[in-house]
């Protein structure tokens, strides 16, 4: 089944509850990377300096750790 939008907007761009779509998604993966980041140097500030060495990190490294895979 097929579906497409017959109305269009006067200016020719997205409608307005399209753009709000686009930006709320926009926000809430913004928002959702944010806490991955958070969750991520949260769990890996209590690991101990063995632990991280058992990992291949160091202590000056979790937050470029965290910010990595939270994109």
């Amino acid at each position: 089944m097929a579906l497409f939008e017959t109305t269009r907007s006067q200016f020719g761009g997205p409608s307005l509850p399209g753009r709000l779509s686009a930006s709320f998604s926009a926000f809430v993966s913004a928002f959702q990377a944010w806490n991955d980041s958070r969750v991520t140097r949260s769990a890996l500030s209590q690991l101990t300096d063995r632990e991280l060495d058992d990992i291949g990190l160091h202590r000056g490294s979790i937050d470029e750790v965290a910010h990595r895979l939270s994109r």
